[in-house]
């Protein structure tokens, strides 16, 4: 058999449904095969947001997502992309071409050493060498992508490889089940939490699956334990629960951190310290913390569990839910929680134009149903919508607060989309973000995905800005021009839509969905509030319970 085509029999045998990539000369074999295969090949304008593609497919299926690049310029443009899956805990098989091994008459000619490139970026990085050994390399890889916790892993298919012929047979996939966690250890979880007068739960990236929600919603309500989220961990609890306290929305004390503060257990579950840092929520060292994880936690010097539960998360909470006993009513976290809904509730300013991001996401919420996904971009709209934006269900509200790169929101919308065609999906995008993968509005409308993409524009880049203002440097550098939005989006072959001032967003959001195809929303945004809110504001934050 030809390798490229056994390659490909064995992403098929590992149930790969989808491929995100940008072929080049070297992998025309692989491109080939994949023709002829089952398997969906979804041709991206650019190598990042295949991979950024491929992520988001991990993200929300737990199945390792597969992107594919050529050699040098191919793979260093999937770089990005890859890290993004490693940081955030998303299974990914990234797959790229090479020189031949063997009469290599290109001499130098494009070759970089790629394995050494994506070494530092995932699990595991590989060159096939020997044909024969593709059906192992590659149940391996996707064995270590999706193994706890998850991540990318790199796999190099030089051209030569590709076109030779090889008698070896297909690997099998195995079934493989989670252990369950130690009954000595829940044994003594249990007994920790229930020696705590305050346990407190943060919700975390790594918990954000459904299994774990089922199993997390009756702990919480037989144990009387209120939970707050991490921006990845946003829709773990219902924020309709009376028992959730909302979002760590950034990287800084907020109004969430009065429930933290309270709290003489934390007990994180699916916590990684690359979301949130520790520091933030036990900068004093005085927290006492257990972890409930897959996984044994990565210490950092302030979070070090007193006690780990590792094993399945839903089987943990399960067992802990037979031993723990319920909390005795006490009014602090209840407190905490109408607290919050007062601090984070509606703007007191009214309708503005251009609209504030308080005001941006309340139209989002509106238009949206509870299980309609929204995908965000990196930019200070990302704060805001994590602070304030209501979560009910997992895997609804999706960002990266990893990696946190700039040109990941259209590319993960998309994704979701094709993976959720009856949900609305809109992309919300700041005009930096935007640009960076602007191109991937042919992907989608080439591969007629019908999302909703939302620009909030303030010709600039609006988060260093406030940064920048932050430091008390000069405001510099950082104001940029912009196409016209809308005719640009119709250039693709998109619906393009602009939010005047005498126009309600809402109401222009719900033109767009309508529309069932691929549509942009321009929206001018006030980032004028971005200082007093998160520079004066919580500088001097104070709890009222």
């Amino acid at each position: 058999m030809k390798a490229s085509d056994l390659l490909v029999r064995q992403l098929e045998e590992e149930g790969v449904e989808y491929v995100f990539g940008l072929p080049g000369e070297e992998n025309l074999s692989f491109l080939e095969s994949l023709r002829t295969s089952r398997i969906k090949v979804h041709i991206t304008r650019h190598e990042q947001p295949a991979a950024f593609q491929a992520a988001a497919y991990g993200r929300l299926t737990k199945k390792a997502g597969v992107c594919f690049s050529t050699l040098g310029p191919g793979a260093t443009n999937l770089v990005t992309g890859v890290a993004h899956a490693q940081l955030i805990g998303a299974p990914l098989v990234a797959i790229t071409g090479q020189k031949p091994l063997r009469d290599n008459w290109q001499a130098r000619f494009q070759l970089i050493d790629v394995v050494s490139l994506m070494r530092p970026i995932t699990k595991h990085a590989i060159s096939i060498a020997d044909p024969s050994t593709i059906p192992t390399v590659v149940r391996n890889g996707f064995k270590l992508a999706q193994a706890e916790r998850p991540g990318a892993v790199h796999i190099e298919l030089p051209a030569d490889v590709a076109q030779s012929t090889t008698n070896a047979s297909l690997q099998v996939r195995g079934a493989v089940r989670r252990p369950a966690p130690d009954a000595k250890a829940v044994a003594l979880a249990a007994s920790l939490i229930n020696a705590a007068r305050r346990p407190l739960i943060l919700l975390s990236g790594g918990a954000n699956r459904n299994l774990i929600t089922e199993e997390l919603v009756r702990f919480v309500e037989k144990t009387r334990i209120h939970a707050i989220h991490t921006q990845m961990g946003k829709g773990v609890l219902s924020d309709a629960s009376e028992y959730s306290l909302f979002t760590a929305g950034m990287h800084k004390r907020d109004y969430v951190n009065c429930g933290l503060d309270r709290a003489d257990l934390v007990i994180t579950i699916g916590y990684h310290v690359v979301e949130y840092p520790p520091y933030v929520w036990n900068r004093n060292l005085d927290k006492k913390i257990l972890n409930i994880d897959f996984t044994e936690a990565e210490p950092d010097k302030y979070y070090n569990p007193v006690l780990e539960v590792v094993g399945d998360i839903s089987d943990a909470l399960h067992s802990l839910g037979a031993q723990v006993t319920p909390k005795k009513d006490d009014d602090i976290f209840p407190a905490v929680r109408a607290f919050l809904i007062k601090k984070l509730g509606g703007d007191p300013s009214g309708r503005k134009f251009p609209p504030t991001p308080r005001e941006v996401v309340r139209h989002v919420r509106n238009v949206l149903a509870e299980d309609d996904i929204v995908a965000l971009d990196n930019g200070i709209y990302k704060l805001w919508f994590s602070r304030l934006y209501k979560t009910y269900k997992p895997n609804t509200f999706l960002l990266d607060n990893a990696l946190a790169s700039m040109g990941a929101g259209l590319s993960t919308a998309l994704t979701a989309k094709m993976l959720n065609p009856h949900r609305k999906v809109l992309a919300v995008v700041g005009d930096g973000g935007f640009m960076m993968n602007a191109q991937e509005l042919e992907t989608a409308i080439r591969y007629n995905i019908p999302v909703v993409v939302l620009i909030l524009n303030d010709n600039a880049f609006g988060f260093i800005k406030w940064e920048q203002q932050v430091k008390g440097f000069t405001n510099f550098g950082l104001d940029v021009g912009n196409p016209d939005f809308p005719k640009f989006a119709e250039s693709f072959g998109a619906a393009g839509l602009r939010v005047g001032e005498r126009d309600d967003l809402s109401e222009v959001l719900r033109e767009a969905f309508a529309l069932g195809r691929t549509a942009v929303v321009e929206c001018p945004v006030d980032y004028s509030v971005n200082y007093a809110t998160f520079s004066e504001e919580l500088a001097d934050l104070q709890c009222e319970t």
